[in-house]
């Protein structure tokens, strides 16, 4: 039977995404060898603010009921949103609650390609070493050859990994409309491989994050476990309708008086002392002048509750930590 919501926001790990049900006819894929995922526990799943983040999280019914929207659909989610409103986190902690095992993440630049994302190969490195064995044939290949982050979610894994690709809108103009068809058809070839598939039909890869490495037949990479894909973006830029059309989209709001109570109860482990509600109050009503970020605030708290400054010097420096991240009009928020 089939389980809604498969995330439910709790933060407490469990195997719901097991009961998902079958995918859309036009979004069901096949690809082979079915490999196992790595384990929650993997040496390499997460560094310690990663695994804080995963358990400090705190979801919004809508961010819910959009994570399961794309579980289901098994379609990519664009996150958008102001910075410190947990775009990225948000990936890490679906990832937890569902056990889907390390988060891979590609982090977008204004020189990222696809190539960057499906994989990286040295031919440099290779015709050294090829030069050195007096070796000149196809073999060898794969010793050169890594898959990245996006070319390592694609592969035909049985359960869905986690892919984050952060700030998609720091991308150059064609990148998203490059996405689309390895998201669409959740496959990608890899020449180098092709090229010499009649000698070597199935190459051992390493993957992104470990040196572990995969079967890849004939320089093809086909999922069979769609990935959970999380795209985060600052609203910086308008991207194409048809790479919309095949994202479910989550814009995210800051946080209001509730959920930052939320917030800071997760991330210091109780309820917000006298001064740390006064901070919370102050944030909330500088909001509506500018753009301010989430984390400012918990640094705020944290050296409050981490020094022994008197209370205006607690105030002059919150307000420093708390400035505006763009351009706001002046107020004596303080």
């Amino acid at each position: 039977m089939a389980l809604w919501p498969v995330y439910t926001g709790s933060g407490t790990p469990h195997d719901g995404i097991s009961r998902l049900p079958p995918p859309p006819p036009w979004r069901a894929f096949d690809g082979a060898p079915v490999l196992d995922a790595p384990g929650e526990s993997d040496a390499a799943a997460a560094s310690p603010d990663r695994v804080h983040r995963a358990e400090t999280y705190r979801a919004t019914p809508q961010t819910v009921q959009l994570v399961n929207a794309a579980l289901y659909l098994r379609r990519p989610l664009l996150v958008t949103g102001p910075p410190g409103t947990g775009k990225s986190s948000l990936v890490y902690a679906v990832a937890r609650e569902l056990r889907l095992g390390p988060v891979l993440r590609w982090n977008i630049t204004s020189r990222s390609t696809l190539h960057d994302g499906l994989y990286q190969y040295d031919p440099l490195s290779r015709l050294y070493a090829a030069r050195h064995a007096q070796a000149t044939t196809e073999a060898g290949i794969e010793d050169h050859l890594r898959l990245g982050p996006l070319g390592t979610a694609l592969l035909p894994y049985a359960r869905p990994r986690a892919l984050l690709i952060d700030e998609i809108d720091k991308s150059d103009l064609d990148l998203p409309n490059d996405l689309l068809n390895v998201l669409e058809e959740g496959q990608y070839e890899i020449p180098e491989l092709v090229r010499g598939a009649r000698r070597t039909p199935t190459a051992e890869v390493m993957i992104d994050g470990t040196d572990e490495r995969v079967p890849v037949e004939r320089g093809r990479v086909r999922c069979r476990a769609f990935p959970f894909v999380v795209l985060t973006s600052n609203g910086e830029r308008e991207f194409p309708p048809a790479f919309l059309r095949r994202c479910v989209t989550l814009r995210l709001r800051q946080p209001d008086d509730g959920q930052l109570m939320a917030i800071v109860r997760a991330h210091f482990d109780g309820e917000p002392d006298t001064y740390a509600q006064t901070l919370i109050d102050r944030f909330l009503s500088r909001v509506g002048g500018g753009e301010l970020a989430t984390d400012q605030l918990l640094n705020a708290i944290y050296l409050a509750r981490s020094s022994d400054l008197g209370s205006k010097s607690l105030d002059d420096l919150a307000e420093q930590l708390m400035p505006y991240l763009g351009d706001a009009p002046h107020t004596d928020a303080f």
